[in-house]
């Protein structure tokens, strides 16, 4: 059951963000996956976390996980040898968004996410340099589908 990936040992990808219980890659390798996600906890904070404009760690406005600024990223990376954090989770939209002088990028790949947000999504490609790029994708219209208003809870957005 994979949480999380590693691209040439130096892209950490994740749904969410870092764990102030996770120090190390090792740390990570370490977790057991095979559960029904805890409501606190490591492999929670892998999931739900989210990067922050502010320093260090955070109360998270979602109930779950933690915020995380750019010197807990930047140390992160610099202790694992990684170049970047890779992570979803978060509406953008242009369907990526650079954080964290370009320590952390979040990557949205859901166009029009609930058919309201307007956003675009995005994939990043990583050639054999570790070169990044991104192909950016509009929302497809809605054909032969009737008009449905259904409201999203804000939590999903």
């Amino acid at each position: 059951f994979p949480l999380t990936a590693l691209v040439e040992n130096r892209i950490f990808c994740l749904h969410g963000g870092l764990s102030p219980s996770i120090d190390t890659l090792d740390h990570v390798r370490q977790l057991d996956r095979v559960q029904e996600v805890p409501h606190e906890g490591p492999m929670c904070d892998l999931l739900w976390s989210d990067p922050d404009e502010r320093s260090g760690w955070g109360i998270s406005p979602r109930g779950a996980g933690f915020t995380f600024g750019q010197d807990v990223s930047e140390q992160f990376n610099q202790k694992n040898n990684l170049t970047l954090v890779a992570r979803a989770h978060q509406l953008v939209m242009d369907g990526y968004n650079w954080s964290h002088e370009m320590n952390v990028v979040t990557i949205f790949s859901a166009p029009n996410y609930c058919y309201r947000c307007g956003n675009q999504a995005a994939i990043m490609e990583v050639d054999e340099n570790l070169e990044k790029s991104f192909l950016q994708f509009d929302p497809a219209p809605r054909r032969g589908e009737p008009h449905v208003n259904r409201r999203t809870p804000d939590y999903f957005l």
